[in-house]
């Protein structure tokens, strides 16, 4: 996988792995979104640590989930949910500048992964119907078959993996 060190632009070549594949055509800004960051099927993708990067993950998550693999939208929506809830651990808790998205799928699963540099272990909170926040490992938890975080030499990636039905 590709690590966060290197320069802070999108990643050449992202425009011609968008050619590869394309969003519907009545997603204009996932293409945008797409050509800019690149494809997180190909490799780690890089975006800013900052709330406007979780609306891109989304759209990269639900471009990549419909148009690319072709999968049912119930799955789609749970795989958004969830990838914007661990962005937005990201985002919130690291301090980090950057973090990776990256998007795996193999046969009967598919897997999201959202890597940052703080070795800081998020934490599985019980909720109440009355909490406000607080609610993204459960989320996880509920929402997909199996997660987990992968501690690196620098950082951690936390992941997720949803059960698919292959054609």
């Amino acid at each position: 996988m590709a690590g966060l060190e290197g320069t802070e632009q999108p990643r050449r070549g992202a425009a011609t792995a968008a050619v590869q594949w394309a969003p519907a055509v009545d997603d204009e800004l996932a293409l945008k979104v797409l050509e800019l960051y690149g494809d997180p099927t190909l490799g780690e993708v890089r975006l800013p640590s900052c709330p406007e990067s979780t609306v891109a993950a989304r759209r990269l998550t639900h471009c990549v989930v419909v148009s690319h693999w072709g999968l049912s939208a119930q799955l789609a929506e749970h795989a958004v949910l969830l990838v914007s809830e661990l962005v937005g651990n990201a985002v919130r808790h690291t301090g980090a500048r950057h973090f990776g998205l990256r998007m795996w799928r193999r046969r009967g699963w598919v897997r999201m992964e959202v890597r940052d540099p703080s070795r800081g272990l998020p934490c599985l909170l019980p909720v109440r119907e009355t909490d406000t926040n607080g609610r993204g490992l459960f989320l996880v938890d509920r929402l997909s078959d199996r997660w987990g975080v992968d501690l690196l030499a620098r950082g951690k990636t936390a992941w997720f993996e949803m059960r698919v039905a292959d054609r």
